[in-house]
């Protein structure tokens, strides 16, 4: 016994010595670890949890103004209270909580309430309610077939289904409110501010929700714009429009504009000026960096850059020539409506042009159109049908097709013809509205305005041989060389002008001989009203097709109210091509414009003028094609009127196009276009005028 027990005892400090190695190994291990952490790689892991993210963000600034040639604003920025949310990376519950303190203080009307945020809602509101919409025997069943997330998301989803219209009828009007501002919270990017109230912000709402920013982390209050147009519907088609905050920006141009640094919040121009010169206006966005840690916590933002009020952009636009042509047209617009035969006729245009540079002094169009909201029948602006409609003008074309015979060699300025109705085997008698108008050279047939003295040159361009009743052999060629050249003055083509949508008029596509005719008087391809106001310019300033252009200058934004910043840039007059003539033959067209005006068939109201004017009238046979077309099996047939013209004749500073379209049916009724067209040559001279005499008694009094 006693040797087993000395063996036994001798195995105790083994272990015992085992144990404590044991442990000191442990730790030595231990020791060394944080040796390694603390020596060899401290300064790594102390950075790593110092860590921090900038994040820069971009904020919109109000866009640039305009304003007409003379200085007077035409589009302006109205400032408004506005309150806002910056998400800065918390969590929805956390969201939620501020989105109910916040309806507390304001009113909302919620607009985005969709039915999957009034239930989200509700389940966060009744947790144990919403719990029993899926049992516990349905949940394990679940929970063995599903993997933890499938099954978190197949039982939330259940839940959803199984909300009742009674239970999302417990929903309070607070409810709604609180609904709608969370979904504007949760709507945009991490660190962007998204508006959540701009429109009827009241004085007390700002100063309570300022009061309190302390307890609503993420919202802040600031200020916001509204444009505002200083002439109420004066030219509101053309100068275009601004998407609203939830508009954002348009999705057919999404990319376009997120490559470009814009938010999805951010108000962009969507249609015409807006739209055309948004790289211009929008400006230069406020730039802050938010300084965020790793869990993405914001530590302090700190401002970039100031940003910069988009720049300034001067039309070439009169808005008191403007308003005065607008009253001009509606005047007699609702004049001629009166007369007999008149049911179609519901709109009117003039454009008034710099003929030397292009400028678009005057730009308006009225239509009669039914109010929507009202459903009664009112004057609309449609100075946008100036670019995006056209029309049969008639016989103010002729100064193209004389010089179009010149340059084909068809005829000459001493070429006489005598005006007798012709015929052409199997169609109709062609002729003019006379047949007394007897032998014509080319300034006779554009005075008396003589379709025959056309026809024949039309005719000869297109080296045929005419005979009376005969068949006329005329070669498809002869359509695309009159309409060449007829493109040199801008007709049926584009005018360049510095806006979207310009169109430029459908071309007749069959190619019969006597449609050839029909096209050399004007009745057969359409221009719109800016095409024939280039077109008459072309022939005032003696051959070069100068470009249309609506913005004059671009000025830097300063803060002092109405005033005009420094120049940024001025836009240059381009010339799109030069009509290639001899001496002579444009003279012949202008003499022959100015006969129009003193003796020929726009005398009685422009003999005697002081301002000199010279023009052509037009009077077309057409087809109706408006808003009441679907009425008729076939196209009713109407009569456009027409009329081109500049002053002085002998040195041309202003060039005007009229069209009344649908004038009327049947036998002449009114001559709108010519009451309009001596009127609003009479207006810019009469402000011409005014503003000299304005100018003497400054120069007087100083």
């Amino acid at each position: 016994m006693f040797p087993e027990k000395k063996k036994k005892k001798s195995n105790a400090p083994f272990r015992v010595n085992l144990l404590f190695f044991a442990v000191f190994a442990m730790f030595s291990i231990l020791v060394l670890r944080l040796g390694v952490v603390q020596i060899v790689k401290g300064e790594d892991y102390k950075r790593d949890i110092e860590k921090t993210e900038d994040v820069i963000v971009s904020q919109s600034v109000p866009r640039g103004r305009m304003f007409d040639r003379n200085g007077a604003i035409i589009v302006d920025n109205t400032p408004k209270n506005a309150i806002t949310y910056t998400n800065y990376g918390v969590s929805a519950k956390e969201m939620l909580e501020v989105a109910e303190k916040l309806a507390l203080l304001i009113d909302f009307e919620p607009k985005r309430v969709q039915e999957r945020d009034k239930k989200d809602y509700w389940l966060t509101k009744n947790l144990e309610r919403g719990d029993e919409k899926v049992p516990e025997e349905e949940r394990k069943k679940l929970k063995d077939e599903l993997d933890q997330k499938e099954y978190d998301k197949k039982v939330y989803d259940l839940k959803l289904e199984r909300i009742t219209e009674e239970d999302l009828a417990e929903l309070t009007e607070q409810d709604l409110e609180i609904i709608g501002i969370y979904a504007i919270f949760s709507s945009g990017y991490a660190l962007t501010p998204q508006i959540v109230k701009n429109e009827g912000v009241t004085d007390e709402e700002f100063a309570i929700v300022s009061e309190n920013l302390q307890y609503l982390p993420g919202v802040d209050t600031t200020t916001d714009w509204d444009r505002t147009y200083s002439f109420d519907k004066t030219l509101r088609t053309i100068l275009g429009g601004v998407t609203n905050t939830n508009e954002g920006l348009p999705k057919e141009r999404l990319d376009y504009f997120l490559a470009r640094d814009y938010s999805l919040n951010d108000r962009v121009g969507k249609s015409y000026l807006e739209a055309q010169y948004e790289d211009v206006l929008h400006g230069q966005k406020a730039k802050v960096k938010n300084i965020t840690d790793k869990t993405g916590n914001t530590l302090s933002t700190e401002v970039v850059s100031e940003g910069q009020r988009g720049k300034d952009l001067v039309l070439s636009i009169d808005m008191d020539l403007q308003l005065e042509v607008e009253k001009i047209i509606e005047k007699h617009l609702t004049s001629a409506k009166q007369k007999p035969r008149t049911g179609f006729l519901d709109r009117a245009f003039v454009v008034m042009m710099d003929p030397n540079t292009g400028e678009v002094l005057s730009m308006a169009g009225k239509q009669l159109a039914k109010n929507e909201e009202t459903g009664k029948m009112e004057m609309q602006d449609f100075a946008a049908g100036t670019i995006t409609t056209s029309y049969n003008v008639g016989s103010s074309v002729k100064g193209a097709t004389i010089l179009t015979g010149f340059q084909t060699g068809a005829i000459t300025p001493n070429t006489y013809i005598r005006d007798t109705p012709i015929k052409i085997k199997d169609t109709p008698l062609k002729g003019s509205y006379s047949n007394n108008l007897g032998t014509l050279d080319p300034v006779g047939a554009l005075r008396v305005s003589s379709n025959v003295y056309m026809f024949h040159t039309a005719i000869r361009m297109a080296g045929a041989r005419y005979e009376y009743n005969q068949p006329l052999r005329i070669s498809p060629a002869a359509f695309d060389t009159m309409r060449q050249s007829f493109s040199q003055f801008g007709l049926g083509t584009r005018t360049g002008i510095d806006l979207p949508n310009e169109q430029i008029g459908f071309k007749g596509e069959a190619t019969k001989p006597g449609f050839l005719l029909d096209l050399s008087i004007g009745q057969y391809d359409t221009y719109t009203p800016m095409q024939l106001a280039q077109y008459v310019s072309t022939i005032a300033n003696g051959g070069n097709r100068v470009q249309a252009r609506l913005v004059k200058e671009i000025r830097e934004p300063i803060m002092e109210g109405d005033k005009l910043g420094p120049l940024f840039e001025e836009i240059q007059p381009t010339i799109l091509n030069r009509l290639d003539l001899e001496s002579g033959w444009m003279e012949t067209v202008q003499n022959g414009f100015r006969q129009v005006a003193t003796s020929g068939t726009a005398s009685k109201f422009f003999a005697g003028k002081e301002y000199l004017p010279a023009g052509k009238t037009g009077t077309a046979q057409a087809f109706y094609d408006g808003p009441d077309r679907k009425n008729y099996d076939e196209p009713p047939s109407v009569i456009n009127l027409s009329f081109v013209g500049y002053a002085p004749y002998n040195k041309p500073e202003v060039a005007i196009a009229v069209i009344v379209p649908w004038a009327y049916t049947g036998q002449s009724v009114h001559q709108a276009n010519l009451t309009i067209g001596e009127e609003a040559m009479d207006a810019y001279f009469n402000l011409k005028k005014q503003r000299e005499e304005k100018k003497m008694q400054n120069v007087n009094s100083d």
